[in-house]
């Protein structure tokens, strides 16, 4: 029982780690993020690219979607200009898969020391960099942890027989990675939960990879909550956001083992294989629908707005 909650407490580090890092983050570049967001999103492509940018610098497209819908819900943005920055929020996220397999485990003291003593000074900007420093080492420690914890918690008899039903299906893993995004609103700590069980061998590559596709609709719950009583248009885009989604899913699960197959050969790292696995999703799915972006907001528009 001691694991599961230092198992919990880890998800917690995890999540506060991101926090930190966000806060950080866009402490330095809020001002910027907005201008981009709304000088800059007026064709699709201009949309996708900001989105790319601006996901990769505050590191949580829940982040620029909430963003985003508040932006929509000023007037200074437009439910069809979100469309472009949806796409490319999807894609922005998965620099931060990629980043947490890096390895960093001999620097996390430092690093959390510094970033600790820089929290402390008086200068904002010193602040917000001690916030980015000691939420990475946060965000670090935690995946250090999932990767140890993973094996004695595998042997726990009713988590053992949810990960062999997990193995045996890859619509109960899609489902369970959606389930487990909603709760604690992180596709990253999904995906870093699931690399910890992968290094360790706990689950299969496939049944990782299901799991990661169901965090992307999970993940949609932060945007659709912040959309509520924001107004027609921010609701729209919280809407696109589900449905973009949920498609890019449903087209992708028939190749699931393709995807697993092809992720061996992108890395030696299971975790790595993950990351890279996810990029290419992101892209392909964005990439797609990028030139018919102006035809499925208006789609949105006739299923969810009947005026």
């Amino acid at each position: 029982m001691s694991q599961i909650f230092l198992f919990l407490f880890l998800i917690g580090v995890f999540i506060y780690g991101m926090t930190l890092l966000r806060l950080g983050l866009f402490n330095l570049s809020a001002h910027s993020l907005k201008l981009w967001l709304t000088k800059l999103t007026d064709t699709p492509w201009k949309g996708l690219l900001a989105g790319i940018v601006i996901t990769c610098i505050l590191q949580s497209s829940s982040a620029v979607m909430v963003i985003t819908i508040g932006l929509i819900s000023a007037r200074l943005l437009t439910f069809p200009q979100s469309i472009g920055i949806i796409l490319g929020t999807n894609i922005g996220t998965t620099l931060t898969t990629v980043l947490i397999t890096f390895d960093l485990e001999r620097f996390l003291v430092p690093l959390a020391i510094c970033g600790a003593i820089l929290i402390l000074m008086r200068k904002r900007k010193l602040r917000s960099i001690g916030l980015i420093i000691f939420g990475i080492a946060s965000v670090f420690t935690s995946m250090n942890g999932f990767e140890r914890l993973a094996g004695p918690l595998s042997s726990i008899e009713f988590v053992h027989h949810l990960l062999l039903h997990l193995d045996d299906s890859y619509l109960y893993s899609i489902l369970t990675g959606t389930f487990i995004t909603a709760i604690i609103q992180s596709s990253t700590a999904t995906t870093g939960i699931i690399m910890g069980f992968l290094t360790n061998r706990v689950v299969q590559l496939d049944t990782g990879i299901a799991i990661m596709l169901g965090s992307n609709i999970g993940t949609c719950v932060t945007a659709f909550i912040a959309a509520i009583g924001a107004g027609r248009e921010a609701r729209l885009s919280a809407y696109a956001h589900i449905w973009l989604n949920i498609i890019g899913v449903i087209a992708f699960y028939p190749f699931i083992s393709l995807l697993s197959t092809i992720g061996v050969q992108l890395a030696s790292e299971v975790d790595t294989q993950l990351a890279y696995i996810g990029v290419l999703f992101n892209v392909i799915s964005s990439l797609l629908v990028l030139p018919f972006a102006t035809s499925f907001g208006v789609l949105v528009m006739k299923v969810h707005d009947r005026k």
